[in-house]
């Protein structure tokens, strides 16, 4: 190998190798965050989620949530995972919480906004936007 193609091919690593390397931890967490949601919430395992599955993991998020089971979610049971402007746009009857039926109704909507192309699923990539990890946070 000469002196100049050693180079070039030194070269060639680090521009390949180097964003990876460097990656931030919370960067990758970020994305496994993304893989872990897609994982939990695509139970007929093709590699996207549908509204169906996004509904079902919803409900049972839902269900988990409300440990006093009185059919509602206030700021402090949803954990973070809704801003305060958030639920208060969430939240229709202006209550302060959501009952599942307006959880249902967010996940739907955050759904509908991860989902750009309108092809009815939601895939990796799309699950990285801000609207799509809008959706996973939800969903955790």
């Amino acid at each position: 190998m000469t002196i100049p193609f050693r180079a070039a091919a030194l070269v060639a690593s680090a521009v390949f190798f180097l964003p990876v390397a460097t990656m931030s931890p919370a960067l990758a967490k970020k994305s496994a965050g993304a893989s872990a949601v897609l994982k939990a919430v695509d139970t007929d395992n093709d590699g996207t989620i549908d509204l169906k599955e996004v509904q079902a993991a919803a409900s049972a998020s839902f269900d988990a949530l409300d440990p006093d089971k009185d059919g509602t979610l206030d700021a402090k049971e949803l954990k973070g995972r809704l801003s305060a402007s958030g639920l208060k746009k969430a939240d229709p009857d202006n209550d302060g919480t959501l009952d599942k039926k307006e959880f249902l109704a967010l996940a739907e909507s955050l759904f509908k906004d991860a989902d750009p192309d309108n092809d009815g699923t939601v895939d990796a990539k799309e699950l990285k936007s801000p609207a799509g990890k809008a959706l996973a946070k939800l969903l955790k």
